[in-house]
């Protein structure tokens, strides 16, 4: 990275709540109630909740785009409560849904707002634009110039978080930032954000209503009731494993084990190596890889080294000396900061039970099978088992204040 990159050191601080709380006149009821919440320097905390629970007016109030009503905010130590609201959300990144990106503006301009307002030279803004349009996986080249109508959904929302990342902010809030994108969309923005996250050490408070989305991102969730009391606040293992109350179990919702899935990535499991060929292969040459691989099929690259297409023997023997309309083309592809439930999804909807898995620039890295995945569903289900077991000895130890082994050593006695 560039010196006027993201390893400067400006990596994430802490933030404390203490007795946060939002009153709008006219309404009897608080809309934040008295929230108290320490989240360490680094750490991702989603906020999940049903709607209207008062979890994106908690997320506002710490960079006060929404003013507290009472209670402190103490962002590395520093109480932000009292010192000057623009000059704080200078120092918080913010992204939002739908990006919110300006639309006179081009990618480069959007992205260079903040830095522009505290007055870095032009050469350090350059420079800083070019290096987070390619670590949110933008081509600088081609994004540089273009305006946000010119860009997906999920271009918008990558230079969304390239944006609220401009200054180097030690903390980034993010409001529902992924909820109006589609869902094969939503699941490679959420890679992006753990991938970023890596290199990164942000502190970010992410909120959003899909419990799923929090499992997957967060090193801990906050699940909160109505007026952002809080339910239960920790590691998604434990909410899952040991919901608070009935309140958080129905947040969790049926299919606890499977929820497990989003715990564990592509990365933790095997990915098999597959025989590749790129475009411009000549069509013997592929023929000869598929014959001498022993497997029915080779993925095609693209000049890139991106997966393309699925081919076959059977598609080989039709190809008639052009590929053009030969085999299938790849539809989906996981990145390795997939979970296994998004791999197994995308295995699922594919009829030879297998995936693609690509690295950041979308180049291929390898294959993940049903088989590999069904393995470590049953790894997951098997740990859910023993540790129901263990849990149930600990009760009955609990209840007798014996172990199984005194207990077998009493029957022993009385045998002797």
């Amino acid at each position: 990275m560039s010196e006027n990159g993201s390893h400067r050191g400006d990596h994430g601080a802490s933030i404390e709540l203490e007795n946060l709380t939002k009153r709008y006149s006219g309404n009897p009821q608080p809309a934040v109630d008295n929230v108290s919440m320490e989240i360490k320097a680094g750490e991702v905390v989603i906020f999940v909740g049903p709607s209207g629970c008062g979890k994106s007016t908690t997320l506002k109030m710490i960079n006060r785009l929404i003013e507290p009503s009472g209670g402190r905010i103490r962002i590395n130590g520093e109480d932000v409560t009292d010192i000057d609201p623009v000059k704080l959300r200078r120092k918080v990144g913010y992204a939002i849904q739908s990006a919110g990106l300006f639309p006179h503006m081009t990618v480069a301009q959007n992205i260079a707002l903040v830095p522009k307002m505290i007055g870095w030279p032009k050469a350090r803004i350059s420079a800083r634009t070019e290096e987070l349009l390619d670590l949110v996986g933008l081509d600088p080249g081609e994004f540089h110039g273009r305006y946000p109508r010119q860009l997906s959904g999920g271009q918008q929302q990558r230079v969304g978080v390239a944006r609220a990342l401009a200054a180097d902010p030690p903390v980034l809030l993010m409001d529902e930032p992924f909820g109006a994108v589609d869902p094969i969309t939503r699941d490679h923005l959420q890679d992006e954000l753990i991938r970023l996250q890596h290199e990164l050490h942000k502190t970010i408070v992410f909120v959003t209503h899909d419990f799923d989305e929090a499992i997957k991102l967060g090193d801990r969730i906050a699940v909160l009731r109505e007026r952002s009391h809080i339910a239960q606040f920790d590691t998604p293992e434990a909410i899952l494993t040991n919901p608070a109350d009935d309140f958080v179990s129905g947040f969790v919702g049926a299919g606890a084990a499977l929820k497990r899935l989003n715990l564990t990535r592509v990365r933790d499991v095997e990915i098999t190596d597959y025989p590749t060929a790129t475009v411009d292969d000549p069509l013997q040459e592929i023929f000869n890889r598929l014959r001498a691989s022993g497997t029915n099929e080779v993925l095609l690259l693209d000049k890139r080294g991106r997966p393309y297409k699925w081919l076959r023997r059977g598609d080989m023997m039709r190809a008639k000396g052009s590929l053009a309309r030969a085999g299938t083309l790849v539809h989906d592809t996981v990145t390795r900061d997939a979970t296994l439930r998004d791999a197994l999804e995308a295995v699922l909807t594919d009829n030879a039970g297998r995936v693609a898995v690509t690295g950041r620039r979308g180049e291929y890295t390898g294959v993940v099978d049903m088989e590999t995945l069904m393995n470590s569903v049953h790894e997951l289900l098997e740990a859910d088992r023993l540790e129901a077991l263990e849990a149930q000895h600990e009760l009955e130890v609990a209840r007798t204040g014996r172990t199984h082994a005194e207990q077998e050593g009493e029957g022993g006695g009385r045998k002797a």
